[in-house]
């Protein structure tokens, strides 16, 4: 994808009160964003499992080895593109009196900015991005191990308890459903602002409901 266009991940942003990064992790960062970028273009081009990991490594301009010491795992290389919001249930509900509230609000600012991670944008790059996350069987297996680490930062942050586990767990699936719907209605072709007064009735619902249900536990 070229810079000017919607991303998975806001690699400039950081959270309030951190320190810039120094020029070494920056160069860091920038290598990472280069190398996955140039991945993902070769993938969509061609479909994830008939580009080899050397073919990326050598149109990225890095050998295969140093390849792996940035990525593990050839799915890494897409996965990186969400990243970024691995941990971010667990920083909405840090500090909040009422979390389900919290990430409810959270969840319909993303929809109303039209966040590509809620499901609920039509630029033909995400919707091609989503198109490779989940139509490749194994990517859809590297996005649930994002999902559990997701999952456990949050329960982590909601206390750390059986119940906070159970919490995270419901929580993380109405995310994942939700914006799931989205985009597979934008992906049938209907037009996003048909989509968007649905999406947020069935956000508010879902975490209605989610609020009711914790509430018990």
């Amino acid at each position: 994808m070229g810079e000017s266009e919607p991303r998975e991940r806001e690699t400039g942003s950081r959270e309030p009160g951190t320190r810039e990064p120094g020029l070494r992790e920056r160069k860091r960062q920038r290598m990472y964003q280069e190398v996955s970028d140039t991945a993902v273009r070769l993938f969509l081009e061609r479909g994830f499992d008939a580009v080899p990991v050397a073919e990326v490594a050598a149109a990225a301009g890095i050998s295969k080895p140093t390849l792996f010491r940035y990525f593990p795992a050839k799915e890494d290389l897409v996965l990186h593109r969400i990243a970024d919001h691995e941990d971010e249930a667990a920083r909405v509900v840090a500090g909040a009196p009422d979390p389900v509230d919290a990430l409810r609000r959270h969840f319909l600012a993303g929809l109303e900015r039209r966040d590509p991670v809620t499901g609920l944008n039509d630029h033909p790059q995400v919707l091609a991005f989503h198109t490779l996350l989940y139509g490749t069987p194994s990517l859809v297996a590297r996005a649930y191990r994002h999902q559990e680490r997701s999952e456990a930062a949050l329960a982590e942050a909601l206390g750390g308890d059986l119940d906070a586990r159970l919490a995270a767990g419901q929580i993380i699936a109405v995310q994942r459903i939700l914006a799931l719907d989205n985009w597979r209605r934008i992906a049938a072709g209907e037009k996003v602002a048909d989509v968007a007064p649905d999406a947020v009735r069935a956000a508010e619902r879902a975490f209605g409901r989610l609020a009711g249900v914790l509430a018990e536990q």
